[in-house]
Order: structure tokens, then C-alpha cells, then sequence
């Protein structure tokens, strides 16, 4: 039985590759590349694969809120998040979008084949190392709004641009982001966004 594979990642290179690499393998055989997160579902859906390889950050819309989209309107395909940035929190928030499977993009070839084909007989793949640290990590200490104002600031945001993206008073988003700061140990907001994007929370 031949598995129909879609791959899913902002970078051509690594797209070409990893289509060459699986379809060296008898049994895999890749029917579709998106390079935005926000094409996901569209070609899931025409294509109907039994694995989506899924890269985390990628334009339109990040592989995690992607791969919770995709469960939702095509609950039977498994998805295998593959990434270059291994962070607990990106693993944890993975998992929780409804992904069977999460590794590293320098997982060598014959593992990463192996890896698919696990994750369409419904077993849960797991970075070792990965979840070793998402355990010692343990989960996001922030709030929902505080994550929210956190990636704001992230991207350049002003006080007054935050409080206005997310119909906030200025002072209740300083609360927010003063909260953040002493949950993350940080003394500044964007050392905060920095140690909360390193821990994949963000």
C-alpha cells in the first residue's frame, strides 16, 4: 500500500528535497507541496494525502493554528510536524493542535520515512530529545491575552498600537506586558517576547 504524502514548507530547497527523499522509498509517494500555511486545507482537501509534513513557521499562517485548521475539516489525516526549530513550546502547542507526530528537520532520511509511515498507522512520534525538554520546560506560564500582547510587542508594536489591535485600554496592555515580564524573568518587554519565543510560546 502506497502512502500518499503532502508537504507543507515556506522553503522551496527543503521542499525539493524532502519530496526527493520520500519518494525514494517505495511505499511514500508525495502528491502535493504548499509553501504557505494558509494553503494548507485547500490542498489537503483536493489532494485527500494520508500524511501532511508540516514546517511551523511559514507565511499566511503558522504550521501549529494550520495544522488545527486542517484537523478540523479533515480529521482522519495525520499530520508530522517537521521543523528546524526544535522548542518545547512549539511541541506542546503541536500536539494540542491535534499533530501525531513532531521532529526535527535534521532527523536523517530513513528515520524521517519511518516516522511517516508510524504516524499513518496512528502511533504518536516523538523527538526524544524534544519531549525530555518540553517536560523539564513544562507549559506556558503566560495567559492567553498576555501571549497575545507579548507577540504584539514582538512584531514592533507600540503600547497604543497593541491597546488598539486588540481593543484594549493603554494601561491594561502595560499590565499585560509588565505580567509577562516578571512570568518570564525578563527585565525588559522585548527580552520577554525574546525568552517566550525561545520556549516556543509565542
Amino acid at each position: 500500500m502506497t502512502i500518499s504524502v503532502m508537504l507543507a514548507d515556506d522553503q522551496a530547497l527543503v521542499r525539493g528535497a524532502l519530496a526527493a527523499l520520500l519518494d525514494l522509498e517505495t511505499d511514500l509517494h508525495v502528491v502535493a507541496e504548499v509553501g504557505r500555511g494558509d494553503e494548507v486545507v485547500e490542498a489537503a482537501l483536493k489532494e485527500q494525502p494520508d500524511v501532511v509534513l508540516m514546517d511551523v513557521e511559514m507565511p499566511g499562517m503558522d504550521g501549529i493554528a494550520a495544522t488545527a485548521a486542517l484537523k478540523a475539516q479533515l480529521p482522519g489525516v495525520h499530520v508530522l510536524i517537521v521543523t528546524t526549530f526544535g522548542r518545547p513550546g512549539y511541541l506542546r502547542r503541536g500536539l494540542q493542535a491535534g499533530a501525531d507526530g513532531f521532529v526535527v528537520k535534521d532527523t536523517p532520511a530513513r528515520e524521517l520515512a519511518n516516522a511517516v509511515r508510524r504516524v499513518h498507522q496512528g502511533l504518536r512520534v516523538v523527538d526524544p530529545a524534544l519531549a525530555t525538554d518540553s517536560l523539564v520546560a513544562g507549559e506556558s506560564p503566560l495567559t492567553e491575552r498576555e501571549t497575545q500582547v507579548l507577540r504584539s510587542a514582538l512584531d514592533g508594536g507600540t503600547v497604543a498600537d497593541i491597546a488598539r489591535e486588540h481593543f484594549l485600554s493603554e494601561g491594561t496592555v502595560r499590565n499585560h506586558l509588565s505580567s509577562a515580564i516578571g512570568k518570564t524573568g525578563a527585565r525588559t518587554r522585548a527580552e520577554a517576547a525574546r525568552i517566550a519565543v525561545d520556549n516556543g510560546w509565542l
